[in-house]
């Protein structure tokens, strides 16, 4: 995973807010700005010449290679088969992003501020509900035609009507969008927003409306479609490799939101279906960069000679990004899993403490809350603050939930935690699943099963402690591993008992939370909420967190929320990591100060140090 071990990303995380601001440039009603965030605040000026954390210096040129870290919408970290990288169908190609502009950039150094890519400026109106983008009169797609407010409608139009469900559930309170000439794009939302809403708009491609003209966007499709951001699609293999070409006369190069920024001529990304197969990849060479996410590997097999040499650097940096959630998510669609007391029992059978130390060499820490590593996570009893959000909700939720909130149990590290076991035992039994002739029965009378979907041959060594435990429970588990393509289909229709996932939130949330908790995304093929939360009281909670008017309602609503939802047990909890592990081959360079909120260290900010070295790489 992201940060962790490779499985499944959803890179939403902006991170927390900066100590320090510049004075907001974008004051609601305010004539233009050349930026925009969640609660006004930028730290740049509007003359500001690039960000702080580039080199802008940098040489071009040169190979970046790697293999996928993260992944958004249809994307898979093993194998791509379609260039559409934003609708439902497919498996998306990696770096696709890299070929389209959006409205706005991201300063990765802020929490959740934009700057102006393709709209040079944007102007908000007193109530907060309509942006009127003002395009770039240079930008241009890779044709030579030029990319209007036009093209921007379109493409956001289209997005919110045929996108991946996360994209079309994100833009639900989108309710105009309109080019009124072709320099002029103005975006209507609905009352009660939420504060992401907007920034969300703002980071979507933006596609050529001729190019769409005679094809179907919502299909999965292997033609290159007409970018105009810094790189085009260059050379692939289906399942294989895909290469980004850098194009050297981009329109965009020189605005202060890309000095410094996109500097290989190459990008290519390496897809294999197994990790060990992939290290041994990275060892021979066939591609450059390497975040690693399995401790195993980590300690025991960066010991081969090109790392005793010194041709290949090894770097651990902090990652200080909320880390969100990780673990078996159970789906409650399934009537064996409607208790709270099933799966709490469940989660007793799963021994950390043990994993942690046997398998992952105590890398890791417990993950606890959807909030993970930021200030939004509850702790200890509400703040009254957060009791006058959950009172009106007293007897329809979980009395825990005005006391500390949920924590898993710390085993005793044995692998067979007797206390722990005896204690799912009795949770199961109150909740009417007995033993029957050696067997544990569901609720229902028949035998209680459990098949937990994989996709990665590697993480089998996790869940068969967890399997032999459930044995002792009378549950019979089993693994099923399937390749990349099938478990994403079968996730889309949630099709599972338990399957791994992890997400994480920035700590200025909004109506990203909605795709993943509430009732309607239950009911939402390919949504993210796999456990199928339908809880009226989450539903209500998350429009507090939305209707937040200032950071500390929103932390206190998050807080409420969190504890509500830890509280329904939707998920075995796994483990997280604030450190990036990183190995690389020793032809690149990077800022000697990486900033706060980069989703992905690599290629944005790096360089080739020897363009000849990194060239010949891939080839």
């Amino acid at each position: 995973m992201a940060q962790l071990n490779r499985r499944h990303v959803l890179g939403l995380g902006l991170g927390a807010i900066a100590a320090t601001r510049f004075s907001p440039a974008l004051a609601q009603g305010a004539s233009e700005a050349h930026g925009m965030s969640a609660f006004g605040d930028l730290k740049y000026p509007a003359d500001f010449p690039h960000f702080d954390y580039v080199n802008v210096k940098a040489p071009k040129g040169g190979v970046f290679s790697t293999i996928p870290s993260v992944k958004a919408f249809n994307q898979s970290f093993q194998t791509f088969n379609s260039l559409n990288a934003y609708v439902l169908k497919g498996d998306g190609a990696q770096g696709m992003g890299l070929t389209f502009t959006a409205l706005m950039a991201r300063a990765v150094d802020e929490p959740d501020a934009m700057y102006g890519l393709a709209a040079r400026s944007v102007q908000i109106s007193a109530d907060a509900l309509t942006y009127r983008f003002a395009m770039r009169p240079e930008a241009r797609f890779h044709d030579g035609s030029k990319l209007t407010a036009k093209d921007a409608a379109w493409s956001l139009t289209t997005l919110k009507e045929k996108g991946h469900p996360i994209i079309t559930q994100q833009m639900r309170d989108v309710a105009k969008i309109e080019a009124v000439d072709d320099a002029t794009l103005v975006v209507t939302f609905a009352e009660k927003r939420g504060r992401d809403v907007p920034l969300f708009v703002a980071s979507m491609p933006i596609f050529s409306q001729v190019y769409y003209a005679k094809r179907a966007f919502d299909e999965s499709t292997l033609d290159t479609p007409t970018g105009s951001g810094p790189y085009k699609v260059g050379r692939f293999e289906v399942g294989r490799f895909i290469e980004f070409d850098r194009v050297k006369d981009w329109w965009g190069a020189d605005l202060p939101v890309s000095r410094g920024l996109n500097n290989f001529d190459t990008v290519r990304f390496d897809f294999y279906r197994d990790r060990d197969v992939a290290f041994e990849g990275f060892t021979g060479r066939n591609y450059l960069f390497r975040e690693e996410f399995t401790s195993r590997i980590w300690n025991t097999r960066y010991d081969f000679p090109a790392i005793k040499d010194g041709r290949v650097k090894q770097e651990i940096l902090p990652d200080d990004r909320p880390s969100g959630a990780q673990g078996w998510f159970i789906n409650t669609r399934r009537a064996k899993f409607q208790d709270p007391r099933v799966r709490e029992a469940l989660g007793n059978a799963f021994d950390f403490e043990w994993t942690n130390k046997s398998i992952m060499y105590g890398a890791y820490e417990r993950t606890v809350s959807p909030f993970q590593n930021s200030d939004l996570m509850a702790t200890g009893a509400p703040s009254p603050e957060e009791l006058v959000l959950l009172e009106p909700f007293r007897g329809k939720v979980p009395a825990e939930v005005f006391g500390n909130p949920y924590l898993p149990p710390v085993s005793d590290g044995s692998g067979q935690d007797r206390t722990l076991l005896r204690r799912a035992i009795q949770l199961l039994n109150d909740a009417g699943c007995v033993m029957k002739d050696g067997k544990r029965m569901t609720a229902q009378g028949e035998p209680f099963k459990i098949e937990f979907l994989l996709d990665e041959p590697n993480f089998q060594a996790h869940h068969m402690p967890y399997i032999k435990n459930l044995g002792t429970l009378g549950i019979e588990a089993n693994l099923r591993l399937v390749d990349p393509v099938q478990e994403q289909a079968r996730r889309n229709d949630f099709d599972f008992d338990m399957t791994i996932e992890r997400f994480s939130f920035s700590t200025v949330p909004g109506d990203s939370l909605r795709p993943f908790f509430t009732a309607q995304a239950a009911t939402t093929k390919g949504s993210k909420n796999l456990s199928g939360i339908s809880d009226p009281v989450i539903d209500a909670l998350i429009e507090h967190v939305i209707a937040a008017e200032s950071r500390a309602k929103l932390v206190f609503a998050a807080r409420a929320l969190d504890r509500v939802i830890r509280a329904g047990r939707y998920w075995v909890p796994q483990w997280y990591s604030s450190k990036h592990r990183l190995a690389y081959w020793d032809v690149f360079k990077h800022p000697a100060q990486l900033p706060k909120y980069l989703d992905m260290i690599a290629p944005d900010l790096w360089w080739a140090a020897d363009n000849k070295t990194a060239t010949e790489q891939a080839k």
